[in-house]
C-alpha cells in the first residue's frame, strides 16, 4: 500500500512555485522518508528525477519500507526500489567519522567546544544529516551559530525558520530573531503557525520558536554526531568517576 500522505504536506507540493530552492528539496526529501518511490514523488512535485536523487541519496528506507515498495511495483521490476550505489558516499563518511572521532579527542577540554557540541546533543536535529538547533532562547542560538563557524566552517551560512501561533505578528518575529541571532540578512523558510484550540498552552511565546538550519550541512551532522558521541560518552565516565569517589569517602 502506498504511503498516507499528510495534508500539510499535500497543501505545500500544491505551492510548489512559491517555495524556495531549500524548501523544495526539504519537501521532497520528506516525501521521501515517508516510503513513496521517486516516481510517486515526482506525482506531486515537479522535480527532475535527477535532481530529486540528488536530494535523497543519503537517505535509507527501512526494510518494510522497501519490501512495500516491491509489493507495490509490478513483477520483476525494480523502480522506487534503492540499488546499492552510494558505496562511495557511505566510506566517505566513515572517513568523515574517524577524523572527527580524533578531532573531538584531541578538543576535550575545549570548554567551548564541549559546550556546543552538549548543546547540540540535548537540542540539535539528531535524526537525518540536518545540522539545526531550535530554540527559544537567541543566547542558545548565538552559541550554535558561533559554535558552527568556529569548529565546522567559519563561512557557515544559515536559514532560519520560526514557529508561531495564530496570534503572533510574523514580520515582527522576523525581525525579532535577525536580530537576536546576529544574522540581518538570514533567509526563512515557510514559517509553521500552529492555530489556537488545540489544547496547547495559552501563554504563547511572543516570537515564537526559531530554529538555524546550517546550509550544505551534510558533512557538518555526521561529524557533530561523532563528537556527540566521544563527549557524551566522556562526560558520563566522569560522573561515574566523580560518584564514585564521592561513595569511597
Amino acid at each position: 500500500m502506498r504511503p498516507e500522505v499528510p495534508r500539510e504536506l499535500l497543501d505545500r507540493a500544491t505551492e510548489w512555485n512559491e517555495l524556495h530552492r531549500w524548501e523544495r528539496s526539504e519537501l521532497g526529501k520528506t516525501l521521501r522518508r515517508l516510503g513513496l518511490t521517486y516516481g510517486e514523488i515526482r506525482e506531486l512535485i515537479p522535480v527532475p528525477k535527477g535532481t530529486l536523487s540528488n536530494w535523497c541519496n543519503e537517505i535509507q528506507l527501512s526494510p518494510r519500507q522497501v519490501a512495500a515498495i516491491r509489493e507495490r511495483s509490478s513483477p520483476g521490476s525494480r523502480i522506487g526500489v534503492p540499488v546499492n550505489t552510494q558505496w562511495r558516499r557511505r566510506e566517505e563518511i566513515e572517513r568523515i567519522r574517524v577524523a572527527a572521532r580524533k578531532y573531538a579527542e584531541e578538543h576535550i577540554n575545549d570548554g567551548f567546544f564541549v559546550a556546543g557540541v552538549a548543546l547540540y546533543w540535548g537540542e540539535g536535529s539528531k535524526t537525518r544529516p540536518d545540522l539545526s538547533l531550535a530554540n527559544a532562547d537567541p543566547r542558545a542560538l548565538r552559541l550554535f551559530i558561533n559554535w558552527v563557524r568556529s569548529y565546522h566552517d567559519p563561512s557557515a551560512a544559515f536559514v532560519l525558520k520560526i514557529n508561531l501561533h495564530a496570534d503572533n505578528d510574523e514580520p515582527a518575529a522576523r525581525l525579532y530573531w535577525r536580530e537576536a541571532t546576529g544574522l540581518p540578512d538570514a533567509e526563512f523558510y515557510r514559517t509553521f503557525v500552529k492555530p489556537d484550540g488545540t489544547g496547547h498552552r495559552k501563554n504563547h511565546l511572543p516570537h515564537g520558536v526559531c530554529q538555524v538550519r546550517v546550509r550544505r550541512c551534510a558533512d557538518h551532522w555526521h561529524r557533530t554526531m561523532e563528537w556527540v558521541d566521544v563527549i557524551a560518552s566522556d562526560l558520563i565516565d566522569r560522573q561515574v568517576e566523580s560518584l564514585g569517589s564521592r561513595s569511597g569517602r
